[in-house]
């Protein structure tokens, strides 16, 4: 076997395990759960959902208000009515500081961190911050996008198992998928941002003029001081993004060469 096609592999299995242990497989482990929790249905969640959140909230954020003892515990939190996120790793993070959120309560400001499949973090104070603005939940963006984001990360899983297997040339081009997701995860990101920023409502206590959310820094929001920075997931992405550019590009160097 040509060792380009050996290195190919090497680099698209380390990508898919990346993204199955990050992404895919905690999203399916938790699918569907935060709706039986929304509607009261606690007895519905598995012990297996329940497992799989424990182990990947271990050491993340958990909003000022959750006891102590409930952290890292799905049956705690769901018993002291805690707010609860997704158990996917977070791709970004927000958080604002303002007078009103003094840092001995809030030490962290009010974050938000923002995962392929949902939120995690204060995310009910944000969405009270945001009425107070004029702006909507933020629920109310990227619906399509957490709806399809599970099967839109095993499609893609699929087609790299393709990839390791075949070495048909239509096949390599799927790698260049993966390889743009930071970029595609920054576009979207950035397109709800000004989407929020630009459909203020006249609900708002304060009024402000149509402005566009910082992306990546830091920045201002009427009393508000904002801080939008990658988290660990957006970290690995890249990681993903990488390994699949090399495995494209060693596949097509492989593939010329055995043509010749």
């Amino acid at each position: 076997m040509h060792k380009s096609i050996i290195k190919a592999r090497v680099f698209a299995t380390l990508a898919l395990i990346i993204l199955t242990f990050s992404f895919t497989f905690p999203m399916i482990a938790f699918h569907g759960t935060l709706n039986k929790i929304e509607a009261g249905k606690n007895d519905d969640v598995s012990s297996f959902s329940k497992t799989i959140w424990n182990l990947y909230n271990q050491g993340r954020y958990k909003s000022v208000t959750t006891p102590k003892e409930a952290h890292n515990n799905l049956d705690e939190m769901m018993s002291s009515a805690s707010e609860i996120g997704v158990a996917s790793l977070p791709i970004w993070a927000v958080s604002l500081e303002a007078p009103n959120y003094p840092k001995e309560a809030f030490p962290q400001g009010i974050p938000v961190y923002f995962h392929f499949d949902g939120y995690s973090g204060e995310v009910h104070e944000m969405n009270t911050i945001n009425h107070y603005v004029g702006m909507d939940p933020m629920w109310v963006g990227g619906t399509i996008e957490r709806e399809i984001g599970i099967y839109a990360l095993l499609a893609l899983s699929l087609g790299m198992v393709f990839f390791i297997a075949y070495n048909k040339k239509i096949l390599n081009y799927i790698m260049l998928v993966p390889a743009s997701l930071p970029l595609l995860f920054i576009a979207d990101y950035s397109y709800w941002l000004y989407w929020f920023g630009h459909n203020l409502h006249d609900w708002g206590a304060f009024k402000i003029k149509p402005f566009m959310p910082t992306v990546f820094g830091d920045g201002k929001i009427a009393q508000f001081t904002t801080h939008s920075y990658p988290s660990i997931g957006f970290f690995l992405i890249v990681a993903i993004g990488l390994l699949s550019l090399l495995a494209f590009f060693a596949k097509q160097k492989a593939l010329k060469e055995m043509n010749q």
